[in-house]
């Protein structure tokens, strides 16, 4: 089997550690991807969230840009009720006249925070309710065909920056079928919906002037490592962190309040604790055999044209050595 590969990075900031270090991080993961044959980069838009460093989406991508020579880099995803359409076209349009042929513009509809951090971005509630039309709207500026009268997008206008529709959700999987664009599932933290949402996805799709065919993106989890007891330890830490992310963002707990492993292995026994583990059922955990064993029956039951994976690990170096496992593991996929 046969399928690309790809990278979604959230630009975390490991506990002990500075934003600074985050993009430091991010820079060796995108080299790194560069360097094992991966397709894309990916990063998110989230806010206020003191352990994610990629709000500010399009500027992070500029500068990783900078730092490699080849590999695509693009959000997963800007979402777009937070921005103007004509300011989303600005940016990207801007990253694609400086970076030719390596810019993806991933959109998504949810805020990508809270409520009072959506507050905080100026934004109207009821802005996720114009996705569809901003989609559109944007797509225009891109294409230089505005849809606003006495408006172009500049920079932006002519360079039809690639479109996709991120989702978890039937709603994502219809509305990127209808417009005929790309659609990736975001099973790596959402899974309940992957295979109902790729199934009406690929039944409804109408084929448009950016894409002929359905074309599908499952994102999965991967903790990878020479030794299986290894990759199973550094599992073990990824769930605790992503517990005590949970928690601190919840305001369950004091944001100070420490815990050692057995406290948050307890925890992860708790309905919060089960939704975590309910965030991560698509992962690959193990040495390379046995993680491209999983990614290849994965992208089957996703049917999936492309795996995009969240590296996940115990440290940065721990990271990296995941990304070249699984791409040397995988190496027909990424030799295409």
């Amino acid at each position: 089997m046969s399928i690309p590969l790809s990278i979604l990075d959230l630009a975390p900031v490991a506990p002990g550690e500075t934003v600074r270090d985050s993009f430091a991080a991010s820079v060796a993961l995108a080299q790194q991807a560069e360097k094992s044959g991966y397709r894309r980069v990916w990063y998110a838009e989230h806010h206020n969230m003191p352990s994610i460093a990629s709000s500010a989406t399009a500027v992070l991508i500029a500068h990783i840009a900078s730092q490699t020579s080849t590999i695509r880099l693009g959000s997963g995803g800007v979402m777009l009720p937070n921005h103007s359409p004509l300011a989303i076209a600005e940016q990207f349009g801007t990253l694609e006249t400086l970076h030719p042929g390596r810019i993806d513009l991933g959109l998504g509809r949810a805020p990508g925070s809270d409520q009072a951090t959506f507050r905080a971005l100026r934004r109207d509630p009821a802005s996720s309710e114009r996705f569809p039309q901003d989609v559109v709207e944007l797509q225009a500026f891109l294409a230089g065909e505005s849809r606003v009268p006495g408006v172009q997008a500049v920079p932006g206008g002519g360079t039809n920056v690639p479109l996709y529709i991120l989702g978890s959700s039937l709603f994502g999987a219809k509305l990127a079928a209808a417009l005929g664009l790309p659609y990736a599932f975001a099973s790596h933290f959402a899974p309940g919906d992957l295979i109902d949402a790729v199934t009406a996805y690929r039944r409804e799709f109408q084929p448009s002037e950016q894409l002929a065919e359905p074309y599908v993106l499952a994102a999965v989890n991967a903790v990878v490592s020479d030794d299986a007891a290894d990759a199973d330890a550094q599992f073990a830490v990824v769930k605790r962190q992503r517990l005590l992310m949970l928690l601190r963002q919840s305001g369950q707990i004091d944001i100070s309040r420490e815990f050692d492993d057995a406290e948050l292995d307890h925890l992860l026994r708790t309905p919060v604790g089960q939704h975590v583990q309910t965030m991560t059922t698509y992962t690959a955990v193990g040495t390379p055999s046995e993680a491209r064993e999983y990614m290849e029956q994965f992208a089957r039951t996703a049917q999936a044209d492309e795996l995009i994976v969240a590296h996940a690990g115990s440290s940065k170096e721990a990271r990296l050595r995941s990304v070249a496992l699984l791409a040397e593991a995988m190496q027909p996929a990424t030799a295409a």
